[in-house]
This record gives structure tokens, sequence and C-alpha cells, in this order.
């Protein structure tokens, strides 16, 4: 089974980036974050005519999440919990039934946090994490295969990263929000992409602006975090940045992983 997760920076604008990818890739679940677009107006046509399932969680302009799959999930959750007052649409969760059981796999777009001074961006980019690891805890002592997809908008490490002092005062980068990531790490959550390889310059992002793509200056901020049992049947992973330099595209590419679920 290919998992994937990809923030598609308005799903309107990319409907046909997003088509050829789904057609190329074809992964089994995709996990969107950004898609810019209420329930009512996301393409969903188009998205099924290629054979997957299209379940939401948008708000108008801004945010939004989406699962695509090619089965039916057997539930569908919206909103991460712990704060009733939040009306940003930033995540959402499918059960879906596998062999030996169930996966529950989340599309999660964290807040960016910047900048960091403001009095409410970074508390809030802060206290989203907090009740990320909260609902993490909740789902690992369900001890099944559960992944945490999404846009993490953090950078975890120095070489996830073209230039660690070009990142040094930025939200995704502080030692609070790196803390924050370790944090859900050491609730026994695993990185796929550090699980299968450790080399630098693996990124996700590149900036439109300043050559950032031409000169690879990006940064790695799409994560699959997976349980103890998800982990176990991880068999591979890849960015798929050969997206990066189609036509409109997203600063953001795909993040997959593939698993066995035959076990």
């Amino acid at each position: 089974m290919k998992i994937a997760t990809w923030n598609i920076n308005g799903v309107k604008a990319r409907i046909g980036n997003l088509c050829q990818w789904l057609e190329q890739s074809a992964p089994d679940i995709a996990c969107l974050q950004e898609i810019k677009s209420q329930d009512e107006g996301f393409p969903r046509m188009e998205i099924e005519a290629l054979g997957y399932h299209v379940e939401t969680h948008g708000q108008k302009g801004f945010n939004g999440v989406a699962l695509l799959s090619k089965m039916k999930p057997d539930e569908v959750n919206r909103g991460l919990p712990g704060d009733d007052s939040d009306e940003q649409a930033r995540f959402i969760e499918g059960v879906f039934s596998v062999q030996g059981g169930v996966l529950r796999v989340c599309s999660l777009y964290l807040p960016n946090g910047n900048p960091p001074d403001d009095p409410v961006k970074y508390p809030y980019k802060l206290a989203w994490m907090a009740r990320l690891q909260s609902f993490a805890e909740s789902r690992l002592a369900l001890e099944e295969p559960f992944i945490l997809a999404g846009d993490y908008n953090v950078i975890p490490e120095p070489f996830d990263c073209f230039d660690p002092k070009v990142w040094e005062g930025d939200a995704l980068f502080l030692p609070k929000t790196r803390n924050a990531f370790r944090q859900l790490e050491n609730l026994g959550l695993t990185d796929a992409v550090r699980a299968t390889d450790d080399e630098s310059k693996l990124y996700s992002f590149w900036d439109y602006q300043a050559g950032a793509w031409p000169k690879n200056n990006g940064i790695r901020i799409d994560h699959l975090m997976l349980s103890p049992e998800a982990a176990d049947r991880l068999t591979a992973t890849e960015i798929e940045k050969h997206v990066r330099s189609w036509e409109k595209p997203s600063d953001h590419v795909p993040v997959c992983g593939w698993f066995d679920f035959a076990a």
C-alpha cells in the first residue's frame, strides 16, 4: 500500500497537476493539505473519475485538508481535538480496513507560526503541537497502525535545510518548535523518511522566490510519522521531487511511503 502526503497549495489552481500525479503515482491513500477550498467547492468529480473516494475538511480561501483513497474509509473524523474554539480546518482522520485490522491515517496542516514574535501566531503553533501530542498519545494507546501525515511546518534537524543560518530565527526551526517535534518522536513515532534514508539534501519544499528550486535551496517539512505498528510494515519511502518541475507547481512535493499490510 502506497500512502502519500502533499501540500497542494490550492487544489483548484493545481487540479491538473493533482490528476496527473494521481494517475502516474497512483497512491492508495493521498493526504492533501492547504486545499484552500470549502467542502462544497472541492473538485471531487475529477478525482472520483480516477477511482478515488474523497473526504475533505475545508474552509474558504485558507488551510483545508483532504483524504483521497482507493477504498472508502470506515470512519472519518474532522478537526484536531482539544480546542472547540479552533475553527481552522487543519486536521482530518480516516479509518480504513486492512488485512489483520484497521489503519488510521491523518492528514494534518500544522500552523506556520511566523512571525515568531507575533502574540497569537507562534503560541497557536505550539498549542496546536501540544494538542497533536495528546491526540497521538490517545491513538498510540490503541496499538494499531497509525500514520500522521502532513505539512508539519517543522524542520527537524539542521541537515533538513540547505542552510541552517538562514532559518535559525524562523518559527519552523526555533528550538521550541523542534523540541515539540522531538516530543512527538519520543512518544514512539517514527519519521518514515529518516527511517529509510539518512542522506542530507532531502527536501520537500522549495520557495517560489530567489531561485530556490534550481539552486536546490530546500527544506524538509512534510513528514509521515508512524506508530510502531505502522513502522513495522514500512518497506520504502520516496520524495517525488520531480513534481516541483511541473508547470504551475506547488512549492511542496509529495512524500510517499510503501507499507506491507498483508503481514
